[in-house]
């Protein structure tokens, strides 16, 4: 499929710190309709089997006379009904709450289609995000069928529900892709790369103070040094734009700026050396 084919609407992209783009293909109003199906039996079969049980139970309990002869003697099936009004309450509320907060952002209905409700960001829900999504799921069933939800989702860029909007939730497909920021072409550089860069080649023109650059972890070096091990393999601008990113970054960590007349590779590269001329390093 080409790129101008891609809807972007479909596609939450977020950017991590390693310059890798990790994106999630976001849930459309017929995958989560299935999977909403799936969850009303699950809750439908369990309220049945629950009811029969009650009623198993309460059949099998005695009428418990009160102390006081003037009183009506306490009726089992008053329980009955209390539970039974509260058992669908807590089905209908408690399902998708416990289950999207516990159980990885998934109910048994998003886990078969494969969907996950994770925040904006990208992290995790957790149970806060999840009562929020969930407490106005009320509203989003009004007047029925989900219309006010199913609308949202239509209008929505993010095709989020009105729960999504005031949680800041989002529903997207379990499995993310990753891929790089970059131009198409290039490689990603990512420490988890399968196919390790070569070993850039650095040329020690700066000398930094040591405790700066001691600041700096592993991770911190191999980013490094991925970028140049492949600048050359980037065009000019790019190159540019990643090396001041990667400088502005350590610059922050390191409490350093880059001296007068030396560029954002020159910085990079002194950093380089002088981690690698300590030798040890923070993991």
């Amino acid at each position: 499929m080409s790129n101008e084919s891609i809807d972007l609407r479909d596609q939450l992209s977020i950017e991590t710190p390693e310059l890798v783009g990790i994106e999630f293909p976001l849930a459309g109003i017929g995958s989560r309709c299935v999977a909403l199906l799936v969850d009303s039996f699950v809750q439908g079969f369990s309220f049945v089997v629950l009811l029969i049980v009650l009623v198993l139970i309460f059949a099998a309990l005695p009428r418990i006379p009160t102390a006081q002869p003037h009183m009506h003697s306490t009726d089992p099936g008053k329980w009955a009904i209390a539970l039974m009004i509260l058992i669908p309450f807590l089905l209908q509320w408690g399902y998708f709450a416990l289950f999207e907060a516990f159980w990885n952002g998934q109910t048994p209905g998003k886990r078969l289609l494969r969907l996950r409700v994770i925040q904006q960001s990208g992290r995790p829900v957790g149970l806060f995000e999840s009562m929020g999504r969930n407490l106005l799921r009320m509203i989003d069933m009004l007047p029925g069928f989900y219309f006010i939800g199913a609308i949202c989702i239509f209008a929505t860029r993010r095709q989020q529900r009105l729960g999504d909007m005031v949680a800041g939730t989002l529903v997207v497909h379990s499995v993310p892709t990753e891929t790089s920021i970059l131009p198409a072409g290039t490689r990603t550089f990512t420490a988890a790369s399968l196919e390790p860069p070569p070993p850039p080649v650095v040329r020690k023109t700066l000398e930094l103070p040591a405790d700066g650059v001691a600041r700096l972890s592993r991770a911190d070096l191999q980013l490094m040094e991925n970028f140049l091990a492949r600048r050359l393999d980037l065009p000019l601008d790019v190159r540019a734009s990643l090396a001041e990113r990667l400088a502005g970054r350590m610059k922050e960590k390191t409490m350093l700026e880059v001296p007068s007349g030396a560029s954002n590779e020159t910085f990079l590269e002194a950093l380089v050396a002088g981690l690698r001329d300590a030798g040890g390093m923070r993991s």
